[in-house]
C-alpha cells in the first residue's frame, strides 16, 4: 500500500470526510499569494499557528492563501474556509461560523473541532485588519517566526 493511501485510510479512520481528506491531500490554497491586502497570523491555545493573507478589491475577496503549522485538522480548516470565501465580500466572510465551516467539510474528528476555531478566528483577524487599514501585515509576536519554521520544515521533509 503507498504512502498516499495509507494515509487516506488514517484520515477516514479518524472521522474525516473525504472532501476533507481530498482537501488535506491536495493541500487547497495552501501557500501566501502575491500582494495580498493584508495578512494576520493567530496561535491557538493548541500551540498550532495559522497566517491567512486576502487579497481584497471593492470589498470582495478576490485571492487567499493561508500558511499553517499544525495538524491535519488545521489545514483541513483553513482549506475549506478559504474555498468558502473566495469570490465573496468581506462582511460574509466575517460572518462565517463554526457549524457552517463543519457543513462545508461534512466531518471532522470531535478532538479537530478547534481547528475550525483557530481558522475562523485568524480569518477574523485579518478582516480586522483590513478594515482598520493595517495592510500588509497584522501579526502575532509568536508568529514572527512562522515563515522561518516552514521553511525549516521544507528543508527537513527534503
Amino acid at each position: 500500500m503507498s504512502d498516499a493511501k495509507r494515509q487516506i485510510e488514517l484520515l477516514q479512520e479518524s472521522g474525516y470526510s473525504l472532501r476533507a481528506i481530498e482537501y488535506f491531500m491536495n493541500r487547497l490554497h495552501v501557500g501566501r499569494i502575491a500582494r495580498p491586502s493584508v495578512r494576520s497570523a493567530y496561535t491557538g491555545p493548541c500551540g498550532d499557528t495559522m497566517e491567512f493573507s486576502l487579497s481584497i478589491r471593492a470589498d470582495m475577496i478576490a485571492d487567499a492563501g493561508f500558511e499553517a503549522i499544525g495538524c491535519a485538522g488545521s489545514f483541513v480548516a483553513g482549506s475549506a474556509l478559504v474555498e468558502m470565501i473566495l469570490g465573496r465580500d468581506i462582511e460574509y466572510a466575517a460572518s462565517i461560523d463554526e457549524e457552517q465551516v463543519m457543513t462545508h467539510l461534512g466531518a471532522v474528528p470531535e478532538q479537530k473541532k478547534h481547528c475550525i476555531c483557530l481558522a475562523k478566528r485568524t480569518l477574523r483577524r485579518a478582516l480586522a485588519a483590513y478594515r482598520a487599514g493595517e495592510a500588509r501585515d497584522e501579526t502575532d509576536a509568536a508568529c514572527a517566526n512562522l515563515e522561518e519554521s516552514v521553511q525549516a520544515e521544507d528543508s527537513n521533509q527534503r
